[in-house]
């Protein structure tokens, strides 16, 4: 770690701190060189295992721009976008592991963009779920007609 003030290689952590969500460490330091103060925020890096087997660093950004794709034209904001990033890193965070297959990343998105906009969702189901024909759709949607039907008796029932 290098000072920010002087650039000095050598720091001493004065107190360490867990993050109230445990996905983070807090440590306060000192310079020995400049004696100064400043604090470190320590985070396990997340990392996306693709399906050729190579590892990449996640990148919220990237789940954003992909679900943005599937929003054009529909009224879905920017900043319900950020939120749907957000809630797919803590999902994925939430695992517990440091490497996340692909393919998880996927199945975390399509909860919170099937909440935020269903078409949005059937476009990037098509996409993740490789779609091959209307009937691919039409089974989709029919999923959907369902869970519609479901929550709407259960409203009834609970009314």
């Amino acid at each position: 770690m290098h000072c920010p003030h002087c650039r000095s290689t050598e720091t001493r952590v004065l107190d360490s701190r867990v993050s109230d969500d445990g996905a983070a460490i807090r440590r306060r330091r000192s310079c020995p060189a400049c004696e100064k103060r400043f604090s470190t925020v320590e985070q396990v890096q997340l990392s996306v295992v693709k399906r050729s087997g190579a590892a990449e660093p996640f990148s919220r950004d990237k789940v954003i721009d992909g679900v943005r794709k599937a929003c054009k034209g529909r009224p879905v904001g920017e900043d319900d976008l950020a939120r749907l990033g957000q809630s797919v890193e803590d999902t994925l965070r939430a695992t517990g592991t440091a490497e996340v297959p692909a393919p998880e990343v996927g199945l975390a998105i399509l909860g919170p963009l099937r909440e935020l906009d269903e078409v949005a969702y059937l476009r990037f189901a098509s996409v993740y779920r490789a779609f091959e024909s209307a009937s691919d759709f039409e089974t989709e949607i029919a999923m959907l007609r369902a869970e519609h039907e479901a929550v709407g008796s259960a409203a009834q029932t609970t009314a």
